[in-house]
């Protein structure tokens, strides 16, 4: 993976092969971000990075100089190489909590201004991600949850829904809380 921005631009990092991960491809991850950094002011920013993986998109946050991620994945592999990036490159501004992203979702009381889910294509479960988040009051006002799931995947009947854009076989579904 390639940061792709930031104080770390151009640092390329290579996760174990043996993590249970689909790392969000560059182009799709520049597209992302040329939306996010254009709408939101990154030094005030609160960022919740669910199924985090080889944290891919916490560490692109943090090298942008997003004020703070939580960064959530349960397997222990990702986990540890997370803390070991974290480590190397000194990237206080990444939390991370060691938990099953639906548990998490369900227990959780902070409100964050951008959430970002990667979760794995397969799981029949991607569409309870909008709701929970809604349900539970996650998002400030204005913020904004990011989805990232398989294009054939439709996701616009959830609440929130502003729209989808399409990334070959990935999509990203954009979710927002006004109140």
């Amino acid at each position: 993976m390639r940061i792709i921005g930031g104080k770390l631009k151009g640092i390329r990092m290579s996760a174990p092969a043996s993590l249970p991960v689909r790392p969000t491809t560059d182009m799709a991850k520049e597209a992302l971000f040329n939306i996010l950094y254009n709408t939101y002011d990154f030094d005030s920013c609160n960022v919740l990075d669910l199924f985090c993986g080889t944290g891919n998109i916490s560490i692109e946050f943090a090298s942008r100089g997003i004020q703070h991620v939580t960064s959530v994945d349960k397997h222990s592999g990702c986990i540890y190489w997370i803390k070991s990036v974290i480590e190397r490159y000194d990237l206080k501004e990444i939390e991370l909590q060691k938990a099953d992203v639906f548990k998490f979702l369900e227990g959780h009381t902070k409100s964050y201004q951008i959430i970002f889910a990667d979760p794995p294509y397969d799981l029949l479960t991607i569409p309870q991600i909008p709701q929970l988040v809604a349900k539970n009051k996650l998002l400030t006002e204005n913020g904004l949850l990011v989805v990232e799931h398989p294009s054939l995947l439709k996701l616009k009947d959830q609440p929130g829904y502003v729209e989808t854009r399409r990334y070959g076989n990935s999509s990203f579904s954009f979710f927002n809380y006004t109140p």
